[in-house]
């Protein structure tokens, strides 16, 4: 946004894959979701479409589990803590887990990522800029996770970053809440109407 034309703006959905929000996926399989993060996909579709019609872009990040030896996942030990649940096939590249949600296809651009951030050891920032892309519409899962610092580091990389308050989700209202607080001293908040209305105007 912020001047820039729809054509050089992408909207960056992240990890919004199957392993996360499907009730067949991973997580929904362990139990482990909320009606937030589960609402977002329908939420951010009118957004997508928009976006679509505009000339802009959909970027999606796909959180990945890279199969090791004999396919057994190589998992960080921190997130083998916290998500012990997690197995072989879940998140793997290629997978039905690992793609992104039906309801926000077709993607113009899709990168894999290890960790929080989809800067960290990725292509992303490189197709970015080989596809023209200056400003980024962030939505998708966590807020205080993938979402915070993958903005963080599109905002240290010059990209012209907004948050749509509305179009990400954690696992608790609270520590969403005070993720978008803290996120607001970075950069512009606006809601997915917002986004649209800037669109089609």
């Amino acid at each position: 946004m912020a001047g820039i034309p729809a054509s050089e703006t992408a909207l960056l959905l992240c990890d919004l894959q199957n392993d996360f929000i499907h009730p067949h996926g991973a997580y929904g399989r362990a139990g482990q979701s909320s009606p937030e993060i589960a609402a977002l996909p329908a939420r951010l579709r009118p957004l997508a479409q928009a976006m679509r019609e505009a000339g802009g872009w959909i970027v999606a990040t796909q959180f990945t589990l890279v199969p090791g030896r004999a396919g057994a996942p190589i998992i960080s030990p921190h997130l083998q803590t916290l998500r012990p649940f997690l197995a072989k096939g879940d998140f793997e590249p290629g997978a039905w887990g690992h793609a992104m949600v039906g309801e926000l296809q077709p993607i113009d651009l899709a990168v894999e990522k290890i960790a929080y951030s989809a800067f960290f050891n990725t292509r992303l920032e490189w197709v970015l800029r080989r596809s023209g892309i200056r400003a980024l519409l962030v939505a998708g899962i966590v807020t205080n996770g993938g979402v915070a610092s993958t903005l963080r580091d599109a905002h240290v990389r010059d990209f012209h970053v907004t948050l749509l308050e509305d179009g990400c989700a954690a696992f608790s209202e609270a520590t969403h809440n005070a993720t978008v607080a803290s996120l607001r001293t970075l950069c512009p908040v606006i809601s997915i109407a917002d986004a649209i209305a800037r669109l089609t105007t």
